[in-house]
């Protein structure tokens, strides 16, 4: 056996990495594919955490702008979150609903308490079935509807200052702009 054959493996195996990089890898691993974006946000009914009496609905989300926020208290990255959530609700004056997603309701109220309500509203989800319906992949997951609850834009990972600057106030702006033109 020649030298030069004991390669041709090698540069088989350095060929497939290429080929298995090029067409698997995701450009930013935070936008991923969703088949809800530029649709509804899907039909629900779901209690709000601490008032088990109030259902809310998707009627409940439209009318202006929303960030739909799905967070966790086992979730550390919804932590490291929560911070600016409180910052945009200060300075924006966007609403923000929550999803608190597979949770304790209990661990989820004393979370509010401790870190502060960013929130409208929290909607329970501790079977995670809302969930499944937006296609969520786990927390922290948001998502911003225009005025009509259409889903405009969708952020797997947490919400940081420059995620908000760059990705999600510009897309704000532009609903705001559509809106004072109708």
């Amino acid at each position: 056996m020649s030298r030069a054959s004991l390669f041709v493996p090698l540069g088989l195996f350095a060929v497939i990495l290429v080929l298995g990089y090029l067409g698997f890898r995701l450009d930013d691993p935070h936008r991923l594919p969703s088949a809800l974006l530029n649709k509804p946000f899907p039909e629900f009914s779901a209690t709000v955490l601490g008032s088990p009496e109030r259902t809310v609905t998707r009627a409940d989300l439209v009318g202006a702008p929303v960030l739909v926020n799905v967070w966790a208290t086992w979730c550390p990255t919804c932590k490291a979150e929560h911070e600016e959530l409180m910052r945009i609700d200060r300075e924006s004056g966007l609403r923000i609903v929550g999803v608190n997603y597979k949770d304790d309701p209990m661990k989820a109220m004393r979370w509010l308490v401790d870190f502060g309500d960013p929130y409208e509203f929290v909607l329970e989800d501790s079977d995670g079935s809302l969930g499944v319906e937006l296609g969520v992949y786990g927390a922290p997951e948001s998502f911003l509807l225009d005025a009509a609850g259409t889903i405009v834009y969708k952020r797997v990972g947490e919400i940081n200052p420059r995620i908000w600057r760059d990705e999600i106030l510009p897309v704000v702006s532009r609903l705001e702009l559509a809106s004072t033109h109708e």
